[in-house]
């Protein structure tokens, strides 16, 4: 199996947090936790489904995942390969004028947003690359045929900045104070930059602060409290919204 990371250019860092190209001989079941960043995925060779109530959805060979706020459970074929593009927060809205909200919770076709004629392009340039260092270049162009000239939102940056900082505790009511803007307006900015409301956001980095917890010598109790939720019954609901288990269960298997 690989997985190897690989940072994109200057000029795409602002809106790429990094590439991944993953491979595996064997078919695999597993899950994925939620996060901030929305993701495109290119399958160069074999296939990827999404796994719901028992059943098998054949996923696009390019396709796009919005940020969700639960698990989500694929299964890959043997012999997949795979390049990955993780965007930042605010990358997206870069790169396609719909709002990115509107892709929350989807894993869709990549000719959903983009021209097919040019996702076919990519495909086929990517199926015909010998090298992982070919395919990301062949993604990076791609990428910088479709960047859009538009500024950035820096209220928005700064909000995302100031919850990462707090590692998902802050209260909307203290971020639209320390922004000097109303809670109506800032939303409907963040869900539009982002993909999903601030709220959900700041709990997705808050479960995965409490992922980072699990890995150290704490206890349940403690690494509640240390997150801010009001009891347990709160900690339990949103860990098993997020992962489908208890977070004593998830913790054995650490």
């Amino acid at each position: 199996m690989k997985f190897e990371k690989h940072i994109p250019s200057e000029k795409l860092r602002p809106y790429i947090k990094y590439y991944v190209v993953s491979e595996n001989d064997f078919e695999k079941e597993y899950k994925v936790f939620p996060s901030t960043n929305l993701v495109i995925g290119f399958q160069y060779k074999g296939q990827l489904f999404n796994v719901k109530d028992n059943l098998e959805i054949k996923l696009s060979s390019s396709g796009i995942t919005g940020i969700s706020d639960s698990y989500k459970t694929f299964k890959n074929s043997t012999n997949i390969g795979t390049i990955l593009i993780y965007f930042t927060e605010i990358g997206f809205a870069h790169f396609s004028t719909n709002p990115v909200n509107e892709l929350f919770n989807l894993s869709i076709s990549l000719d959903d947003i983009f021209n097919k004629s040019k996702v076919n392009e990519i495909e086929e340039k990517l199926t015909l690359a010998s090298t992982d260092k070919q395919r990301i270049k062949i993604t990076e162009l791609f990428l910088i045929s479709q960047l859009i000239d538009i500024q950035s939102d820096k209220l928005i940056i700064e909000a995302v900045k100031l919850i990462y900082q707090s590692q998902g505790t802050i209260r909307i009511k203290e971020l639209n104070e320390k922004l000097c803007i109303s809670q109506s307006p800032f939303e409907k900015r963040f869900r539009k930059t982002v993909g999903i409301s601030p709220k959900k956001f700041t709990s997705i980095i808050r479960f995965n602060s409490v992922l980072d917890h699990l890995n150290k010598n704490k206890s349940l109790i403690e690494i509640c409290y240390d997150n801010n939720f009001f009891d347990q019954a709160h900690f339990i609901k949103d860990f098993k919204q997020f992962t489908g288990d208890t977070p004593e269960n998830f913790k054995r298997f650490l």
